[in-house]
């Protein structure tokens, strides 16, 4: 039995629905979340600078929290940087978090599929190799999509989170996109709205929408089951989740807040 926790990373509140799928699905696990609140968004950094950042949080985190599985909930921190951290630290098994174009690639049948994510995942599309070159992808950066949710989500109404996905949903009609795939994690927050807009009867056609909010639950399980389950935990119904973030700034009695909610200890990483 390994009780060290999962840990989940990402720069803000995205990674959050990914977390919690696994905890309320593996209840005797250990689960630590990691906002990286200080170099928020990831998104239009360059490749070589997140790649440093995110070796710098694992050098911290190995020696503060020794996790044994790293999730990277976050579509634009793994394109970037899971490459060189599994090879920098191949001690400790990473999980890497990319658009779920494959069964997205094979429901559509216009043979279109629109992409919805930052402009670093949407550069490198291509570049994962997760679908042949006869796919036709529409990818369209949403950066404000992404300030949206971590900012604005929750005091939002639903007509305003109804108006800011149908601007996307428009736009992949007008290019006869049947499949949509939510590119970044921060998007799941607004899973319902795409999933209702993309049914929408009033609209033709209607649009599948895909995430990977499972397969990725699913991946950290078999890592946690290989050699007769030695990651797996035991029963601890002493342990408290953990909230970390890298910056106490204006923010923090929002993440007070999001830790009270999900009954999570809120510690700041830089000083543990």
């Amino acid at each position: 039995m390994d009780n060290r926790p999962v840990l989940f990373i990402d720069s803000g509140i995205g990674g959050l629905p990914y977390c919690i799928d696994f905890k309320n699905k593996n209840p005797n696990e250990k689960v630590c979340y990691l906002a990286d609140n200080q170099n928020f968004p990831y998104g239009p950094r360059e490749k070589d600078e997140l790649t440093s950042i995110l070796i710098t949080l694992t050098e911290k985190v190995l020696k503060s929290i020794n996790p044994k599985i790293i999730v990277l909930a976050c579509n634009t921190a793994t394109i970037s940087a899971l490459a060189a951290l599994r090879h920098r630290y191949p001690q400790i098994p990473f999980v890497g978090t990319v658009p779920a174009l494959k069964p997205a690639a094979k429901t559509t049948s216009s043979g279109k599929v629109g992409v919805l994510g930052t402009a670093r995942t949407i550069g490198e599309i291509r570049s994962l190799g997760l679908v042949d070159e006869t796919c036709d992808i529409h990818g369209i950066a949403a950066p404000e999509l992404v300030d949206f949710v971590e900012n604005h989500f929750e005091k939002a109404d639903e007509k305003e989170k109804k108006e800011i996905v149908k601007k996307y949903m428009d736009i992949f009609r007008h290019e006869g996109v049947d499949s949509v795939v939510l590119g970044c994690t921060h998007f799941l927050f607004l899973q319902d709205v795409f999933h209702k807009e993309g049914a929408n009867p009033d609209y033709t056609p209607q649009i599948e929408v895909f995430d990977s909010l499972k397969g990725i639950t699913k991946r950290i399980e078999f890592l946690l089951d290989e050699n007769e389950g030695y990651l797996r935990a035991a029963n601890d119904s002493a342990w408290i989740h953990q909230l970390y973030i890298t910056l106490k700034d204006q923010h923090f009695s929002f993440w007070k807040e999001r830790a009270n909610t999900l009954r999570f200890n809120l510690y700041l990483l830089n000083e543990i």
